[in-house]
């Protein structure tokens, strides 16, 4: 007996498919903000309090002024060493800087964080080991 042979491939998803919301929700989860985001926003914020432009600040911290602009809009992801920088050139320690980011991030993902965390056990996807 032979067994016929389809000529379609079976897919097997990688991630599971997106959960369906049960009922239709009237706003939508806010968004987690990105580390850069934060970091960028601190850094802009510390700078302005010091009534310091981003000329001095870049200079200080030997950094061109063009990216240091873009590290406080969050446009890039600055290296440790940059951070660590653009923070000495502003007093603040890379820790400082790193810890009121943290401060940041609690602050808006306060209570928001534990509603959205998957559940351990749901995900029936596919693993692959190497």
């Amino acid at each position: 007996m032979s067994n016929p042979v389809s000529d379609e491939a079976r897919v097997i998803p990688l991630r599971p498919a997106p959960a369906r919301p049960a009922a239709p929700e009237s706003e939508p989860a806010p968004r987690e903000p990105l580390w850069r985001d934060l970091v960028g926003e601190v850094l802009r914020r510390e700078r302005r309090e010091q009534e310091r432009t981003l000329k001095d600040v870049a200079d200080a911290a030997r950094i061109s002024l063009p990216y240091l602009s873009e590290i406080e809009r969050g446009r890039k992801e600055a290296s440790s060493e940059v951070l660590a920088a653009a923070a000495h050139a502003l007093g603040l320690s890379l820790g400082d800087l790193l810890a009121r980011a943290h401060g940041e991030l609690s602050r808006r993902t306060a209570g928001h964080h534990r509603a959205a965390a998957p559940r351990h056990g749901s995900y029936r996807g596919l693993c692959l080991a190497a």
